[in-house]
This record gives C-alpha cells, structure tokens and sequence, in this order.
C-alpha cells in the first residue's frame, strides 16, 4: 500500500509540473468543481477560478526542479485519497537564481479511476 501511494503521488507531481511548464491552461483536468487552491495566500475555488489564476502569473514559461516528494494516505469517511509535500525550485526565464518552493496536493479518486487535487497550496519560500 505504501509503495502504491508513493507512485501515484510521484506520477501526479511529474504529470502535474510537466503541463505547468508547457501547457499551463491543461491543468485543468486535474481539478474539480470542488476543488480549492491557495496561492500564496490567495484561495480560489473550482476548476475555472484555478485555471484562470494559474494562467495570469506574470510568467509565461518556467521550469520546476523538484527536491523531494513525500506521500501520505489518508482515509475518512469511507473515502480514501492521498496527501502529496513537494519542495524545490522554480526557475523563470532572465532570472539568475532559483525560486524556492513547497506545494501540498490532497489528491482524490476519480470516478475515471485517475485522481484530483481536491487542495492545493503552494508557497514561494523566501530567505
């Protein structure tokens, strides 16, 4: 079970900061109408509002480096999902040193048999 988490939770990082740096605007399959993002600080709420924030960074190109990955499942309810940590750096274009980061995804089950990141929170990690 363990090894299983972190393979799917290893797969939806790789699969999730792939489209954030080439296709941006297809993230959207990987949100809900439920679905919650917290970007530094600013919470949006549903499939639309995250797609749209997510497009309108200043940035148009950038290039995740990802340090570490750590997986949890998480069960309540009868409805099991999993909780993915992710930190390391972000690289933008015309920028000398990397961006540090940290971003946490609660991943649900599909219905498709695939999952969704029902929470997402990602914070730029200064000093």
């Amino acid at each position: 079970m363990e090894e299983q988490v972190e393979i799917v939770g290893r797969a939806f990082v790789d699969h999730y900061y792939h489209l954030f740096d080439t296709d941006r605007a297809s993230l959207s399959s990987l949100y809900q109408p439920t679905s919650m993002l917290t970007f530094e600080g600013q919470r949006v709420v549903g499939v639309h509002d995250i797609t749209e924030k997510l497009s309108q960074l200043p940035f148009d190109q950038c290039q995740h480096l990802i340090s570490s990955i750590d997986s949890q499942p998480y069960s309540t309810n009868g409805t099991a999902g999993i909780v993915v940590f992710v930190s390391g750096s972000l690289r933008l274009p015309g920028e000398e040193h990397p961006l540090r980061f940290s971003q946490m995804f609660h991943l649900i089950p599909s219905p498709a048999g695939s999952f969704f990141a029902q929470n997402d929170m990602f914070r730029l990690n200064y000093g």
